[in-house]
């Protein structure tokens, strides 16, 4: 059976945002999507792109994966990439003018690496997908003896890692290096509502709108 959650969503969608928005699916329809803005973010159920930047149908081409990590720039390769893959059509398909890495607190990604957690399955993809990050838990050194200040510490530095990785890819330095396109690093506090933007010339993540820091 098909979730009555979605089917109820559904019809709230088509009785509400679809009649008042009619005009936009239509004109997106037919002339396609042109955001300006990539946003790569975890598939975390909890931080939804939409939901916590209010967009509308077309106005972000988003990219979601476990603990949002962007693989560094690979040629020739004949292994699947559906990260690389969504990131060059936002650049050279789309042409945006932003690519935004949304980073989050208390993700399970990052917390089954720390953790060294048992795998989910035989096939381990988890694992094998977060080793990305072990150079850079690394160069994070060992644990400052407090868990959840080890964590978040990871969780940025994951979100720099990303932004780093996005330079590696020949078209998107181009574009950066003209002034045609720019790399934004957030962090989102899940309990707190709080979103942290990083500032590219220090590295620190400050709350975005002088939002109050909750908790």
């Amino acid at each position: 059976m098909f979730p009555s959650r979605l089917s109820e969503g559904y019809q709230s969608f088509l009785d509400g945002r679809f009649q008042t928005e009619s005009s936009r699916y239509q004109k997106l329809a037919e002339k396609g999507q042109n955001p300006e803005i990539m946003l790569i973010g975890c598939c975390d159920s909890r931080v939804s792109p939409e939901v916590i930047f209010d967009a509308g149908p077309g106005e972000m081409f988003v990219v979601r994966n476990v603990a949002n990590l962007v693989p560094p720039y690979e040629s020739g390769s004949e292994s699947h990439h559906g990260t690389s893959a969504a990131i060059e059509f936002g650049v050279n398909g789309l042409n945006v003018k932003h690519i935004v890495v949304l980073g989050h607190a208390s993700c399970g990604g990052i917390k089954a690496f720390h953790d060294r957690a048992e795998p989910l399955s035989q096939g381990d993809f988890i694992r094998k997908w977060m080793s990305q990050i072990e150079p850079v838990a690394q160069r994070l050194g060992g644990s400052t003896g407090d868990y959840k200040n080890d964590l978040k510490r990871l969780e940025l530095a994951v979100v720099e890692e990303s932004l780093r990785n996005l330079m590696t890819f020949p078209f998107i330095r181009r574009r950066v290096e003209r002034g045609e396109l720019e790399l934004h690093g957030t962090y989102f506090g899940v309990a707190t509502g709080v979103l942290f933007l990083r500032n590219p010339d220090t590295g620190e993540f400050k709350p975005c709108l002088n939002a109050p820091v909750v908790g």
